[in-house]
């Protein structure tokens, strides 16, 4: 017997629950779930993110270009769970080939899915907490209450000794992030933090009356990434412009180039406003199941094949 395999059972059995419980949730919202190809001609063009060639295609990052082609076209309210593919991306967090939640609304904006987001992880996890409690590293994170919320600028004010502008300025924003800011955040409630730089937003909408930022919020959890979302930008202009910056990006790091996404460039104009969000499944189970790494809430990692 593969005792490594074996010894996975129950959290397996939990990630099966979790996986029904969010379609239970989003259908009976009026949500449609949808499954669209996992390879496709060309990524999302961010300078950030390494797809992985399969031939003359790519495995997908995410199947944002996919679902919002489909909003385009008219359907309201759309789901998927699915696997994502990223390049190099190993460690007790990351897997090359990893499980997304995604969902996107029309008419709808990033507060929206705000809301939506507490409602999905306080349903989900009352199931998996003890009187609404989540203890990770020994920190208990009230899941009933009220979540935190403040913007990228006062994280940088509260954890840093610098500006979110100068953190820019001098290259620093991603380190400073990473290091000074994540640790600290959702420690004893989820935290929102919201308003990211507009060069931190390739695909977002810029927030009216400040363009200094974008209508972006990820969701952490004892110091975790566990969901990235935003209001969509729907101009095929504004976005072919920022695909052409984060190609040039990608060039001055000596990043592999990808092809434009025509298609998804063609029909964008005509997406309604709308919202959309990816959430880490394997994350979730992880602190749904107090595992330490994310190896314990996958059946097989690269390494056991």
């Amino acid at each position: 017997m593969n005792w490594n395999l074996a010894r996975k059972a129950v959290r397996l059995g939990k990630r099966a629950e979790i996986l029904h419980k969010i379609r239970v949730f989003f259908i009976t919202r009026g949500y449609l779930e949808i499954d669209t190809p996992s390879l496709i001609p060309a990524p999302a063009i961010e300078s950030h993110l390494d797809a992985i060639q399969a031939g003359t295609f790519y495995l997908q990052t995410s199947p944002e270009l996919c679902m919002k082609r489909l909003l385009a076209a008219g359907y309201p309210r759309l789901f998927q769970i699915c696997h994502c593919w990223r390049d190099k991306e190993r460690g007790s967090r990351h897997l090359p080939e990893f499980t997304m939640l995604e969902w996107y609304r029309s008419d709808a904006d990033y507060n929206d899915l705000m809301l939506e987001t507490v409602e999905l992880l306080t349903d989900i996890a009352a199931s998996y907490c003890e009187k609404g409690f989540l203890v990770v590293n020994e920190n208990r994170i009230d899941m009933n209450g009220e979540w935190s919320r403040l913007t990228v600028r006062d994280a940088f004010r509260l954890y840093t000794k610098t500006s979110m502008e100068d953190a820019l300025r001098d290259d620093e924003f991603d380190r400073l992030m990473t290091e000074s800011i994540e640790p600290y955040l959702g420690l004893t409630q989820p935290t929102i933090i919201y308003d990211y730089p507009a060069e931190r937003a390739a695909l977002a909408r810029i927030k009216p009356g400040d363009p200094s930022v974008a209508e972006r919020f990820e969701l952490y959890v004892a110091g975790m990434e566990l969901a990235n979302a935003f209001s969509e930008l729907n101009d095929a202009k504004i976005q072919r412009k920022r695909f052409i910056k984060e190609s040039q990006v990608r060039a001055a790091r000596k990043a592999p180039p990808y092809p434009m996404p025509e298609p998804f460039l063609a029909e964008i104009d005509l997406m309604p406003p709308s919202a959309g969000i990816a959430l880490g499944i394997d994350r979730l189970v992880m602190l749904l199941t107090g595992a330490e790494t994310i190896d314990e809430v996958v059946a097989f990692t690269p390494e056991d094949l």
